[in-house]
């Protein structure tokens, strides 16, 4: 460390330290703030979050009730960890946190300002959630595309077919990331991105997962504002490397496709992508705020790919590792399928419906793996009480739905993976039941979620049906490691491989 850095992370330390003697020395009006526990001088309750934030806040709970408030550094923030708890922030108060709190890092190349995630309720964040729901993600476009993702799904199969010839194991989570990506790049574009002789596919995905990893880290950042001028640890630079690599892809096949309707007698593919373009030239005569161009189509395509491929591939991976885990739920699973499906015959997304254990199957791993483990942070906009706390403006709030698919006061056996509960419940993953909000809730719920399940269910039941599954030698149910890494999205820490087998 130079002299320079020396003295800037002295003068630092020196500031941070004045501000945090002035609050403790000085005080100002109390607030009666949900429970927690004590904070340290200067870094407060840092020390509590650990490596794995989901679990410690989890724990932190069983003392500290569902409302729980720690101050990470300079944040104020504010846990909840109830099905009670979460409605009473997403759906009664919604008005009140339907914005967000902005990591530092997701402010690289201004895409906190383009982002439908990160972006606050507004006009643009209005228009944008339209446009997904009436002509992106919507239903009647999803049934338009239905042939396409069981086109990619029969790819993904083939792949699989090779590995089982050859006996090799194939790592599921890279297989359906390919598969997810390949699907959305179809439907866009009208061409896959993952192609076998190019290395699109793996360059795509590691840029996503590091972007997703840089978002997901504990960043000095964010919990000393004043720090974000500086960038300590370079979290804001590493993710604008990869936003600029995402970014200049998406812009490379905008370009492309704009020169090619300059062409007389241009043939358009009608694909998602044409549409983006027409809604752009109409946009001129919108107001600037409302307007979509370039850059914002940029940004959306980023947001809707990075989780549209790491959430559900991340899914599908846990999904498969909880099966190997109990081969008699795996077994059940199958024979549901040859009774419905029929021997031979290929999965299609018009069965799913008489599926009820595969459905199942999918919701117990949403329970206990949910994609986003603590959901994207909201904001409060006012000083407002909650039960008899008061969330002070700008507090931070984080939905722990990874505690709440654990709750022992909502859940029997919370830790064990038993598809049959959800025979006895009538819960479901749309938002309206807060035991179980693995997209979330209320005016900020995933757009990309019916999407999801389709994907989800279609290919889980797809790999079941076609081929048998067993771990590779020397791995056994009981050593399968089944630990993850925290992020944005929930992992798991090593690679599920599983050998494919011919169902004889």
């Amino acid at each position: 460390m130079d002299i320079f850095t020396s003295l800037v992370c002295l003068a630092l330390i020196l500031f941070i330290s004045i501000q945090a003697f002035r609050s403790y020395a000085f005080p100002r009006c109390k607030k009666l703030l949900p429970p927690g526990p004590k904070p340290l001088p200067i870094i407060g309750n840092l020390l509590e979050l650990g490596d794995k934030p989901h679990k410690s806040l989890a724990k932190l709970s069983k003392s500290y009730g569902p409302l729980m408030c720690l101050k990470l550094g300079q944040v104020t923030t504010v846990i909840v960890s109830s099905p009670t708890m979460a409605k009473e922030f997403i759906q009664r108060r919604s008005q009140n946190f339907s914005n967000r709190t902005i990591p530092d890092a997701a402010r690289a190349f201004d895409h906190d300002q383009f982002s439908i995630f990160w972006l606050p309720v507004s006009n643009l964040w209005i228009n944008l959630r339209k446009i997904s729901s009436s002509h992106l993600l919507a239903s009647r476009v999803l049934d338009a595309n239905m042939n396409l993702r069981y086109d990619k799904v029969q790819e993904l199969l083939r792949d699989v077919r090779k590995s089982c010839q050859a006996g090799e194991s194939v790592e599921i989570g890279k297989a359906s990331f390919i598969a997810a990506l390949n699907l959305l790049s179809a439907t866009f574009f009208s061409m896959d991105l993952a192609c076998s002789n190019s290395d699109t596919g793996r360059e795509f995905k590691k840029s996503v997962r590091c972007m997703i990893e840089e978002i997901g880290k504990p960043n000095m950042a964010d919990f000393f504002p004043i720090l974000k001028k500086i960038d300590p640890q370079g979290i804001r630079r590493r993710t604008g490397i990869h936003f600029r690599k995402v970014l200049d892809l998406f812009n490379g096949i905008i370009d492309q496709r704009l020169r090619l309707r300059e062409i007389g007698g241009y043939v358009k593919d009608d694909d998602i992508l044409d549409t983006l373009i027409n809604m752009m030239a109409m946009g001129e005569e919108k107001r600037e705020d409302e307007m979509l161009h370039k850059t914002t189509i940029g940004h959306l395509l980023m947001d809707i790919f990075g989780a549209g491929t790491e959430t559900t591939s991340a899914t599908l991976e846990w999904s498969m590792a909880e099966l190997l885990k109990a081969p008699e739920i795996m077994s059940k699973a199958r024979a549901e399928l040859e009774e419905v499906i029929g021997k031979g015959n290929q999965v299609k997304e018009a069965d799913i419906t008489q599926l009820p254990y595969l459905q199942a199957i999918v919701k117990e791993t949403l329970r206990l793996h949910p994609p986003a483990p603590l959901l994207v942070p909201r904001k409060a906009e006012s000083d407002i009480k909650v039960s008899c706390y008061t969330i002070p403006k700008d507090a931070q709030v984080l939905i722990n739905v990874w505690a709440i698919g654990r709750d022992p006061n909502v859940w029997e056996n919370p830790n064990k993976f038993m598809p049959e509960r959800f025979f006895k419940l009538n819960i479901k993953t749309g938002g309206r039941d807060f035991e179980l909000i693995p997209f979330g809730a209320g005016r900020r719920i995933c757009p990309g979620m019916s999407l999801a399940n389709r994907m989800l269910h279609l290919t889980l039941g797809s790999l079941l049906h076609s081929f048998d599954w067993k771990l590779e030698d020397g791995v056994g149910p009981d050593t399968l490691n089944m630990e993850d890494n925290f992020g944005l999205t929930l992992q798991m820490a090593q690679p599920l491989r599983a050998l494919p087998m011919a169902i004889a």
